[in-house]
């Protein structure tokens, strides 16, 4: 079977997408299969888009065929259907297993969504590794995430420090994605470890809010902040009147098709 697909990038976070589940196949091993970096087309998670009840739906599985919000995955989601006539105008709303999300397509290659509103904010948790202790936050922004400030966000061990704290007690069974955050003239320098991924990101939508909003809590930061992350992209996060909006770029970058 020949299974046609789209690869996508939202600021390096990578995706394939499917215009529909084929018949007798399930989004987590389509997840699991495509995503595959050696044996399938390679991605950070997979986005299914379809319509139910004549409204255009969004569905997203991590790399390792676990549902999850995703914002960087909504967003190329968003643009994907703006630029195939799936939805009408340049402000409209997808269905999820979430509920209602608000996407707005704010010109080519650029779109914005309403993100889940930040909970459980926990400031001025201590964690110990590597016989150092480390100043860390918890929010949860559709995922659960660890903010960890550093002085310099290139000399951190992504990969090593962000497995050992996404599975750290504090954040229970289920773990947490894990942000490594520097503020740098005005700027959040972010690198993140993310779950369901279990490795570095170019870029995590999610994670782009999480630091955007611990930075923003500490005082540092305004209603607007702007976040720097792995692949050079800038995302732009905007709190208001209750809501919060991650705007940032997207694009196809290739399509096929793939043997199933």
């Amino acid at each position: 079977m020949k299974l046609p697909f789209f690869k996508m990038s939202g600021a390096g976070n990578d995706f394939v997408l499917l215009d529909g589940l084929p018949r007798g196949r399930t989004g987590a091993a389509l997840a699991k299969r495509l995503c595959d970096r050696r044996r399938g087309v390679g991605a950070d998670g997979l986005l299914v888009v379809s319509k139910r009840g004549g409204k255009p739906r969004l569905d997203y599985w991590n790399a390792d065929g676990s549902a999850a919000f995703c914002g960087n995955g909504s967003r190329c989601g968003a643009l994907w259907m703006a630029e195939h006539g799936r939805a009408k105008g340049t402000s409209f709303t997808l269905a999820t297993s979430g509920g209602p999300l608000e996407a707005r397509v704010a010109g080519k290659g650029r779109a914005s969504v309403k993100m889940p509103a930040p909970k459980g904010l926990k400031l001025g948790l201590r964690l110990g590794a590597r016989n150092r202790a480390y100043a860390a936050h918890f929010v949860d922004t559709g995922v659960p995430h660890a903010v960890i400030l550093v002085p310099d966000v290139e000399a951190i061990d992504v990969r090593t420090l962000g497995r050992f704290f996404r599975f750290h007690k504090a954040f229970g069974k289920a773990g947490a994605n894990v942000d490594f955050v520097q503020l740098k003239k005005g700027v959040v320098r972010l690198r993140t470890y993310e779950r369901g991924v279990e490795d570095e990101t170019l870029a995590c939508g999610t994670g782009v809010v999480a630091a955007a909003s611990v930075i923003r809590a500490l005082g540092k930061a305004g209603d607007r902040v702007t976040v720097r992350v792995r692949g050079g992209d800038e995302l732009h996060v905007t709190f208001g009147r209750g809501e919060t909006w991650l705007e940032g770029p997207g694009e196809t970058t290739f399509h096929g098709e793939v043997n199933l």
